[in-house]
C-alpha cells in the first residue's frame, strides 16, 4: 500500500521561509560548528567564536579614514585644500613659505634660510614652467585681488577662474591684456552669480579704465557664447544699502518701488544701477531719513542727474500701484 503525504499550506510556507533564512544563518553561524561568529572591525576579519575558523579577511572599511588625537579642535582632515580654478596648477603644487621661521616661531639659521631660499626658487621655476602657467599665475592673482576689494563671493570667483581658462584655452588672449580680461571675466562671473558689481566700481579696483573693460567683455561674450541676461535693479539693492546704512525699513520699500516700476517695464532700456539707486533714495525721502543725492552717487558711483530723473517716475509707479 503507498503512503501518500499532504503538505497543506501553512507547512509550505513554513519551508519556504526556513529556505529564505537559511543564507542568513549561515552568515550568523559557523559552517563548521554551528558557532556565533564575531566580527573583528580593527583587523577587517569574520571569525567563528568557537573553533577559530576565519570566514572572510581584508573587509573594506567605507567609514571615514580620519581620526584625531586633539581634543581643541574638531577638524579632522588629512588631505589638503580642494582643487580649485582659481590657481594656474588648480592648487595641486606645494607652496613654501616665505617666513624664514619654524613651526614654533623660532628664527633659522644662516644655512637653512639659503636652503630654503634656494627651495622656493626652483619651487616657483617647476610650477610655472612655460608662458601659459605664468599668464594664468599673473591673472588669477589679478581676479583675487580684485575680488576681495569688491568683496565678491567664493563661488564668482570661481566662475571668473574657469572663465578665464577657456579664454586662454581657445587663444582669445593674443593682442589683449591680461588686466583687461580678468576684469572682464569677473564682471561676466559676477552678473551670472546675482551679484553684478558696475563697469565703474570694477575699474576703481582694475588697473584699466572702463572702455578697454567694456571692449573686453563685448569680445568674451562673443566668443564664448556667454548667454548672460540683463542684470535686475534688485540685485543692487543689497549692496548699496549697506553702504548707504540705509535702515531695513527702506530697503524693503526700495524693493517695493522696484517691483512696481518692473511690472510697468519702466526698468526696459535703463540702468539697473541706476534705477536702484534712485528707488533707494525715494525709499529715503518715505521713511524720512537723512540721505542725499551727492552721498548716494559717491557711495554708488551713480551720478546726481540720473538718481534726480529717475526717482519721480519711481515714485510715481509706486504712487499708481498702489492706489489700484
Amino acid at each position: 500500500m503507498t503512503r501518500t503525504t499532504v503538505h497543506t499550506a501553512d507547512e509550505g510556507s513554513t519551508r519556504n521561509d526556513a529556505t529564505a533564512l537559511e543564507p542568513e544563518r549561515q552568515r550568523s553561524a559557523c559552517p563548521e560548528c554551528e558557532g556565533r561568529i564575531r566580527h573583528d572591525e580593527e583587523r577587517g576579519e569574520r571569525t567563528c567564536q568557537e573553533c577559530g575558523l576565519v570566514l572572510d579577511t581584508d573587509e573594506i572599511d567605507y567609514g571615514p579614514e580620519w581620526r584625531t588625537f586633539d581634543d581643541e579642535t574638531e577638524d579632522r582632515r588629512r588631505v589638503g585644500a580642494p582643487v580649485t580654478a582659481r590657481r594656474h596648477d588648480k592648487g595641486l603644487s606645494t607652496t613654501i613659505g616665505w617666513r624664514d621661521e619654524d613651526a614654533h616661531g623660532n628664527r633659522l639659521s644662516s644655512r637653512k634660510r639659503d636652503q630654503l631660499r634656494r627651495l622656493r626658487t626652483w619651487n616657483e621655476r617647476f610650477t610655472s614652467k612655460n608662458a601659459k602657467e605664468r599668464n594664468l599665475k599673473q591673472a588669477f592673482g589679478e581676479l583675487e585681488r580684485m575680488a576681495s576689494a569688491l568683496g565678491l563671493p567664493e563661488p564668482c570667483r570661481e566662475t571668473a577662474g574657469v572663465l578665464y581658462r577657456r579664454a586662454v584655452d581657445e587663444d582669445l588672449l593674443p593682442g589683449r591684456s591680461i588686466e583687461a580680461m580678468t576684469t572682464a571675466c569677473l564682471y561676466a562671473a559676477a552678473r551670472q552669480h546675482g551679484t553684478p558689481r558696475t563697469l565703474v566700481a570694477l575699474a576703481s579696483v582694475s588697473r584699466v579704465e572702463k572702455l578697454p573693460v567694456q571692449r573686453a567683455y563685448r569680445y568674451l561674450s562673443s566668443e564664448l557664447g556667454l548667454e548672460i541676461e540683463p542684470a535686475d535693479p534688485i540685485h543692487y539693492l543689497p549692496q548699496y544699502a549697506s553702504r548707504l546704512e540705509v535702515s531695513d525699513d527702506a530697503e524693503r520699500l526700495a524693493r517695493e518701488i522696484l517691483e512696481a516700476a518692473k511690472a510697468r517695464d519702466l526698468h526696459s532700456g535703463r540702468s539697473p544701477a541706476g534705477l536702484a539707486a534712485a528707488a533707494i533714495y525715494g525709499a529715503a525721502r518715505l521713511t524720512n531719513e537723512r540721505l542725499t543725492q551727492k552721498t548716494i552717487g559717491e557711495e554708488t558711483g551713480v551720478s546726481s542727474v540720473t538718481v534726480r530723473n529717475r526717482y519721480r517716475e519711481l515714485l510715481k509707479a509706486y504712487d499708481e500701484a498702489g492706489s489700484r
